[in-house]
This record gives structure tokens, sequence and C-alpha cells, in this order.
């Protein structure tokens, strides 16, 4: 954990500097990967930045409303300092909300698109993963394993570096998959459902996750929901191109 970086008299919070980072890195990869496929790369990269903006603006007004009692007298603290203060289950569908109206606006082709998108938003969840680790609030089940961490004076498993290696292993199953030449989609959908069954594996031995009323961990039924609807439409994909191999593609 190194929740702040000293250089010289500037100490710089950790997890927003690798955010901002990584958010520029998505952005980069993004508009590379669309280049290589042959799609609008100007588009594609509008359209994460416009899924951004609304994420962020998103995540940054629920969280105001949570804790309005703490910005009533101070209309100001709304806008800045803005390196904490978000909610993030607000900020995901604002900004796939965002994403899925400018794509229908600009008529973007829905799996080539999906396929080019995944490895920025699998190095998105990558980056917010370690800015978890180096300053955020998760942590790990206590544990006897040589690999734990020391953290509130008890070793713990290193959460978030399992779930940066599984967005390593979605990341290369994207990889390999895009590089086969199947069914428009099927990178996406594979590597999302790979990370996605992973996240359902990993969020196990988390000590703060999220739970329903009944014990649930809230993340886990998330993932399991998406890695079965990817399988469901993964399968769907390749039996389509098996039998139909010249209309793969689908319009937003």
């Amino acid at each position: 954990m190194a929740p702040t970086l000293s250089l010289g008299p500037l100490v710089i919070p950790t997890a927003p500097f690798v955010i901002i980072i990584g958010f520029w890195l998505m952005l980069d990869v993004t508009e590379r990967i669309a280049r290589q496929r042959h799609l609008n790369s100007r588009q594609t990269y509008n359209l994460v930045a416009a899924a951004l903006l609304a994420g962020l603006i998103g995540a940054r007004l629920t969280f105001v409303g949570l804790h309005w009692t703490a910005y009533r007298d101070n209309l100001w603290g709304i806008v800045w300092p803005l390196t904490s203060g978000y909610t993030l289950w607000a900020g995901l569908p604002l900004g796939l909300f965002a994403a899925l109206l400018y794509a229908r606006r600009h008529q973007l082709p829905l799996w080539p698109t999906l396929d080019a998108l995944a490895p920025g938003l699998l190095l998105g969840f990558m980056v917010l993963s370690l800015a978890d680790f180096l300053g955020g609030p998760g942590f790990g089940k206590t544990t006897n394993m040589i690999w734990g961490i020391e953290l509130f004076s008890v070793r713990r498993h290193p959460v978030q570096i399992y779930e940066l290696l599984a967005g390593g292993v979605a990341l290369w199953l994207w990889w390999r998959l895009a590089r086969s030449g199947q069914a428009e989609g099927g990178a996406f959908l594979g590597s999302a459902a790979a990370y996605s069954a992973l996240r359902l594996f990993l969020d196990a031995y988390r000590d703060n996750a999220p739970l329903t009323s009944g014990g649930y961990h809230i993340i886990q039924l998330i993932t399991f929901a998406i890695m079965l609807l990817c399988l469901y439409l993964l399968t769907n994909r390749l039996s389509l191109s098996h039998n139909n191999p010249e209309k793969t593609d689908l319009k937003t």
C-alpha cells in the first residue's frame, strides 16, 4: 500500500494519479486497436471519452447526493477537489448508457466495435484494481500464505493483485481470439466471460465485499450474470458464423 507519492514538496495521492494515467492509456489503446481493425478510430475514441466523462460525472453527483449534508454549506466542494468522492456503482451504468447513445447516433457496428473496446475496458478494470491496491479501501481476507501482504497488522490476500492477474489473463485470451478469425464479437464475449468468471471466483477473497441483505456477494451476482450472458451470446455468434458466415455483423 502506498496511498501517496512524494515528489519533493509535492505529495500526490497515488490512486487518482494511477486512474488518470489509466484513462489516458484506455483511450490510446482503444484508438490504436480501432485503427488496426479498420474502424473509425476517431469515433471509437470519442465513444470511450463520452462514456468516461458521463461515468465520472454520474459517480461524482451520486456521491454528492448521498453525502449532501457534507456539501450543503460548501458548494465549491462539489467540483473541487476531485481526487476522491465517487460512487462507482452509479458511474458504470451511466457511462454505459452514454456509450450506447453515442454508438447509436453514429451507427457504429456493434460487434466489431465491442471487439475493439475490449482491451481498453479490461485495462480500465486493471487500473481500478491497481488504484485500489495502492490507496483504496479494498482489502482481502486474512491468510497464512507467503504471498499475503501486511495490512491492519494482519496478513491478508492481495486480492487486487489477483484481479490484475485476472485482467492479464482476459487480455491474453482476447488477443488469441482476435487472431483466430472467429465470429465478430467473439473476442469481446470470450474475454468478458473469462474476466467475469475469474472475478466471480476472486471476490470470495475480499473481506469488505458489498453484500445483499441475504449475505450474497453483489459483485459475484453481477459477474455470474455477465458470464452467463456472454457465454450465451458467444454460442449464438459462433453458431451464426458457422451457418451463415457472410452475415455475422449487426448494427447498434
